[in-house]
């Protein structure tokens, strides 16, 4: 798995409303969180994204911009569902997950693992938590503070 310290690994894809995304046109910059999450419409995803989506207007103070990344197909409606004002996009072929080497869940699941990356374009934060899908939130948000405040973003 990509570790904190490593710089992010670089890509370009098309998120769910047809616009390209390519991470090194971000950062330099502005940090980015990049969510992996197993799928669109399930409890634990939902409730994910909602909370990403909640705390939206904080990241945006941050100066943050939000990617939610899954293997499925339903990323239009999804955002739409809950009105998500950030990025997703569809990792169908699972060239992402790879790339960040995102691990499996009890393996068979795709990992719920989010990576904060700053603006130099350098991972500071990994948060893989599975089940505790509000970690990811709050240890995004307290790591983006940190690189705010000029402190070490590692937990």
């Amino acid at each position: 798995m990509v570790a904190e310290g490593d710089p992010a690994p670089d890509f370009t894809a098309t998120d769910c409303d047809g616009a390209s995304f390519r991470l090194s046109a971000v950062t330099p910059g502005r940090p980015v969180v990049l969510y992996f999450y197993p799928r669109s419409f399930t409890p634990g995803c939902t409730a994910q994204a909602c909370a990403f989506r909640d705390a939206a207007a904080d990241f945006g103070t941050l100066d943050a911009e939000i990617v939610g990344i899954s293997g499925d197909a339903a990323h239009a409606a999804f955002k739409a569902a809950h009105r998500l004002p950030f990025r997703l996009i569809s990792d169908a072929n699972g060239a992402l997950r790879s790339l960040y080497a995102v691990p499996s869940t009890l393996w068979v699941l795709p990992g719920r693992v989010t990576y904060v990356v700053d603006a130099r374009g350098v991972v500071v934060r990994v948060i893989s938590a599975a089940l505790d899908v509000a970690a990811h939130v709050k240890g995004a948000r307290e790591a983006l503070e940190a690189l705010r405040a000029g402190a070490p973003a590692a937990e």
